[in-house]
């Protein structure tokens, strides 16, 4: 009898979830009001697969763009896929290529879409939604030239949705507010949207993120299965992905969350072939030196065409936990910018495995002591630290550093090999001064390459910059003691760092 119990259970359990799609949407959440910065948060949550909806907006056969031509083609197998899952589960999905609807005029997904009886919105629906300047602000890219990077003559150059992507039966396809009408006459609470593009009809149109969340249907962008129009020689002059992911952000700021098609599929994200941007995920969380404020506006101006950058920061009320960690799971390499921050088990466990894994490690000034205690601070119950992080991976001894009334003087150190170091390609080969206080690191590892030492004052010389190679426990490490707020003035530091990650990451 207990057998039968348990052979019914399991059937019970695994019935109510077949028709339900398990999703880990994504939101941004202000660190606190007015920083500007965000925490990204991702929370799991189970939809009705019955009451959703997938929109597919736009995925146009040709568009007069050949760059975005070739994304659109590059997205649909696994779009496509997507479909295929959704569809089993039960939910209703729309094809949504505008302009087009004289091509499916005779289609039975086309007539669904006409007869859906008509229900008053809450907001009325408009044929394009503009940005909302009240709401959102600006877009973060400019789009003022239409998007594309190739020269291309703006035209109509669709006459269909791509062909690809296959219609089946109970499908419905429309290009106006019929796509809401539809909505509401199945029971729809929950909408899927994905396809082209991120900044413009994916926002604007009838059937998409700005007028559905007004309608108050619970939205997400499947983020990995979207696009932009953004042509990196506008500002702000970063990779056409990193527009993509910029405008993801703002979405997930100020409109609704996101997911991935990993949600539904399983396996890896998708990303473009050309993207081949390293994913850096940048830990900024210490009280001392501002890097909350000076990294991001670093990664702006010299990451945003070679990487993919992730920020996770202190939480404003608990300082054991960084909202947002779970990044480091997908990410290639970490910066470390923390300063005395035992953390919750689970997050200090999730460094520890990346660590692990062999990925890269950069840290800069605080991460030397980035999860130790105070000395003599007593830690709550399930509050773990890190001491000997500085020792086992970045290769130093944190003692302490010198009065900050020492000037600091930097000085290049030649390589033993008569080469120098790809790191320093840019710093001055003369005596440099700092006006942060000069940290104690001695001794170095053995396999620690010193780049640049400093000395304060009549004190024996510091080390100040050094990388060790990977090792079969931890990856390529790239340290250096400086991170001063009056550091993040200086070219020469700018460039150390981002030789730095360049060198970590093996760019």
């Amino acid at each position: 009898m207990r057998r039968l119990f348990v052979l019914f259970a399991v059937f019970a359990v695994g019935t109510a979830s077949a028709d339900e799609f398990q999703l880990n949407p994504r939101a941004r959440t202000e660190t606190a009001p007015g920083t500007g910065r965000y925490h990204a948060i991702t929370k799991p949550a189970s939809w009705n697969a019955a009451k959703t909806a997938v929109v597919v907006c736009d995925m146009w056969d040709k568009h007069w763009c050949p760059g975005a031509t070739a994304r659109v083609g590059e997205m649909v197998p696994r779009m496509n896929e997507l479909l295929v899952a959704a569809r089993k589960k039960g939910a209703l999905i729309i094809h949504c290529p505008s302009d087009t609807m004289e091509f499916y005029k005779d289609a039975p997904g086309r007539k669904l879409a006409m007869t859906a009886p008509k229900s008053e919105p809450k907001v009325p629906l408009e044929r394009w939604c503009k940005l909302d300047a009240g709401k959102e602000g600006k877009l973060p890219i400019d789009d003022s030239d239409g998007g594309c990077a190739e020269f291309a003559k703006n035209y109509r150059a669709w006459t269909r949705q791509h062909e690809a992507l296959k219609i089946e039966a109970g499908d419905a396809i429309t290009d106006s507010e019929e796509a809401y009408h539809l909505m509401r006459s199945r029971g729809i609470e929950n909408v899927v949207v994905m396809g082209v593009h991120t900044n413009m009809c994916v926002l604007g149109r009838p059937f998409a993120i700005r007028q559905l969340t007004k309608q108050g249907l619970n939205v997400v962008l499947v983020r990995d299965m979207t696009d932009t129009m953004y042509n990196p020689a506008k500002a702000p002059f970063v990779s056409h992905f990193t527009g993509t992911d910029l405008v993801v952000e703002h979405i997930e700021k100020h409109w609704c969350p996101t997911v991935t098609s990993v949600d539904f599929l399983g396996g890896k994200e998708f990303r473009f072939k050309e993207d081949t941007r390293p994913h850096l995920a940048i830990l900024a969380a210490e009280d001392e030196y501002k890097t909350e404020v000076t990294l991001p506006e670093f990664a702006f101006k010299h990451l945003g065409k070679d990487y993919r950058v992730s920020f996770v920061f202190a939480d404003a009320k608990n300082k054991h936990v960084l909202p947002g960690l779970d990044v480091l799971d997908s990410a290639d390499a970490m910066l470390v910018s923390v300063r005395r921050k035992p953390l919750v088990k689970e997050q200090l466990d999730r460094i520890r495995k990346f660590v692990a894994s062999g990925k890269p490690v950069i840290g800069i000034r605080t991460a030397s002591h980035a999860f130790a205690p105070r000395k003599g601070e007593a830690l709550p119950e399930g509050i773990a630290m890190w001491e000997a992080f500085d020792q086992e991976i970045l290769g130093c001894a944190y003692k302490g550093h010198h009065d900050n009334k020492l000037k600091s003087s930097i000085e290049y150190t030649p390589p033993a090999t008569g080469k120098p170091h790809p790191v320093l390609k840019d710093w001055p080969t003369g005596r440099t001064e700092s006006t942060c206080s000069l940290y104690q690191s001695n001794p170095l590892a053995p396999d620690a390459v010193v780049l640049l030492t400093g000395r304060a004052g009549d004190h024996p010389l510091e080390p100040v910059a050094w990388v060790r190679e990977k090792t079969a426990d931890r990856g390529r490490v790239f340290y250096a003691s400086l991170g001063h707020v009056d550091d993040f003035q200086q070219d020469a530091f700018l460039k150390l760092l981002k030789n730095g990650i360049a060198w970590a990451v093996g760019k």
